[in-house]
């Protein structure tokens, strides 16, 4: 009789986000499958669980896919998590998922805390529409490429990215995309968490300097609407009153309807003021 894959969305800071069926799943696995099982077994002894653990990381998965598949096609139940979040998300886990596909191994999930959706949910920016990019490349050709492909990407962009290259990704993204807003999410969940709502070009000069600390994400912007499918002033107004409906401030509903819309803020807002 075949096992299971339980895939274990994991606290991305605070270990009280973690939740009773997530805590349920990992006692009742046979083994967990680990990113990195130092900060794992952290995970278990805070919720006295003990259990075996298999190391799986983004330079063996090739290598462990196989073996962790035959257990759980023996009849084991697997847990599978990530160092923190979603697995599969931006994370080796991936493969393991489609293998078990293919396998025709059954794959269940136990939802969790995701970096992706509470910074974009914190971030100020449209949430309706987004594009997640995870890290962007550290081979500067690729990184080019993506760049260029996102410049007229319309949805909200979110991106990861580590404290020691952030100055660079940031200094790369106002190159690429131009001054855009942006909602820098540091240290989520945790003692010292921090969103810092701005645009690309004063991040890039507060950060500069290389002093970053922390686990960031960024939440970009979108492009705006191309000038040929520009809405008109009457349709930007419309936007710009339901966004003031909704509580926000004559000024953010401006920035928000004219990033929609393809009209100026400034003469949204005008017409909001009645100045």
């Amino acid at each position: 009789m075949s096992g299971k894959l339980v895939v274990v969305g994991t606290p991305i800071g605070n270990l009280s986000d973690f939740s009773p069926r997530g805590v349920e799943a990992l006692r009742e696995a046979d083994f967990i499958a680990a990113e990195d099982t130092r900060v794992t077994r952290k995970l278990l002894t805070h919720f006295d669980i003990r259990k075996p653990l298999v190391c799986y990381f983004e330079h063996n998965k090739y290598q462990r896919g196989g073996p962790i598949c035959a257990r759980m096609e023996a009849g084991e139940t697997c847990a599978l998590v990530s160092d923190a979040g979603m697995p599969a998300i931006s994370d080796p886990g991936e493969l393991l998922v489609a293998q078990c596909a293919e396998k025709g191994i059954p794959v269940y999930v136990v939802p969790g805390p995701s970096a992706v959706v509470s910074a974009l949910a914190v971030s100020g920016l449209p949430t309706g529409r987004f594009a997640f990019e995870g890290f962007l490349s550290v081979n500067k050709k690729s990184r080019r490429e993506r760049l260029e492909e996102l410049k007229g990407e319309r949805r909200t962009i979110i991106f990861y990215e580590a404290p020691h290259k952030l100055a660079g990704t940031l200094a790369d993204l106002l190159l690429a995309l131009g001054d855009r807003r942006v909602a820098i999410a540091r240290e989520l969940t945790k003692i010292h968490e921090e969103v810092w709502r701005t645009t690309l070009s004063e991040a890039s000069q507060r950060y500069a300097d290389g002093s970053a600390k922390g686990e960031f994400v960024l939440v970009v912007e979108g492009a705006p609407p191309p000038s040929g499918t520009q809405k008109t002033m009457d349709e930007a107004v419309a936007a710009a009153q339901g966004y003031l409906a909704a509580g926000l401030s004559t000024s953010e509903a401006a920035k928000r309807a004219a990033a929609e819309t393809g009209q100026k803020k400034n003469e949204i807002y005008r017409v909001l003021s009645g100045s």
